[in-house]
């Protein structure tokens, strides 16, 4: 039995394999770009009682620490960077070296980060010519219970 060339049926549905090969990949590029993109320091402060209002002034360095061990620096021109942990030490050198206004280094902390990461930025503060560290804080937010 023979198979006639002209009698095979031809297949009119598309090739959807490729197009599903594609969007697979598209939506793991964007599964990935899309943190990078909405990243920044994001961290929720811890809270003190009895705390002055200090506005943040121009000038004043801020290193943030959010609660994956990240570091973030705004050299004080309200610009925020995402700083390599072993590249720290040289921003802060740079930053402190030739400072003479003040050589306070402001820390903003995740309240649930692990301490060791602040233990860690303050070795390499301390080694970098930092003089004094001041952690900033929330105030305390006082619940309706407490009110009462």
């Amino acid at each position: 039995m023979a198979i006639d060339p002209y009698e095979v049926a031809v297949k009119s549905e598309p090739n959807v394999i490729p197009m599903i090969d594609i969007m697979l990949v598209l939506l793991i590029i964007f599964m990935i770009v899309t943190p990078v993109i909405t990243g920044g320091f994001q961290a929720t402060m811890p809270q003190a009682e009895n705390v002055k209002n200090r506005p943040d002034e121009e000038g004043d360095i801020i290193l943030g620490i959010d609660k994956e061990g990240s570091y973030y620096l705004d050299q004080g021109d309200g610009n925020t960077i995402k700083i390599p942990t072993d590249s720290l030490e040289s921003y802060l050198l740079r930053l402190y070296t030739d400072r003479e206004k003040d050589k306070i280094l402001y820390f903003r902390t995740d309240e649930s980060m692990e301490y060791s990461y602040v233990e860690d930025a303050l070795e390499i503060a301390k080694g970098a010519g930092v003089v004094l560290l001041a952690a900033l804080t929330d105030p305390k937010q006082e619940s309706e219970e407490e009110e009462r």
